[in-house]
């Protein structure tokens, strides 16, 4: 078995993955907070790390009809949220290539 590549964030306002402690976004990286996934509030980012993509799916979200990768911890293998492969709808469209974490799953740090 092959040695697995963590990345490190940097700074004050690190979210973590709540069962191994992995890295997995900044603060800085957050686009909204106004997101809701399956265990609650969820936050929008721009850019996660230490994460491994699942396959596309449809899903009909509260926003309408989205093609989402679950996103799983790659330490792990915790589901952390989703990404959004492409939303069908125009004033959808800012969410594509975009994350979300779900904070029932993160921890915060600083």
């Amino acid at each position: 078995m092959g040695l697995l590549f963590v990345e490190r964030l940097e700074g004050e306002g690190v979210f973590r993955c709540r069962r191994c402690r992995v890295d997995a976004a900044s603060k800085d990286a957050i686009i909204s907070r106004d997101f809701y996934g399956r265990t609650g509030r969820a936050y929008l980012f721009d850019h996660v790390v230490n994460i491994c993509l699942g396959p596309n799916e449809d899903r009909n979200l509260v926003t309408g009809l989205h093609t989402v990768n679950d996103i799983y911890c790659s330490c792990c293998q915790q589901i952390l949220g989703w990404r959004y492969e492409r939303a069908y709808e125009q004033s959808q469209k800012y969410k594509e290539g975009k994350y979300i974490l779900e904070r029932a799953r993160m921890v915060k740090d600083g």
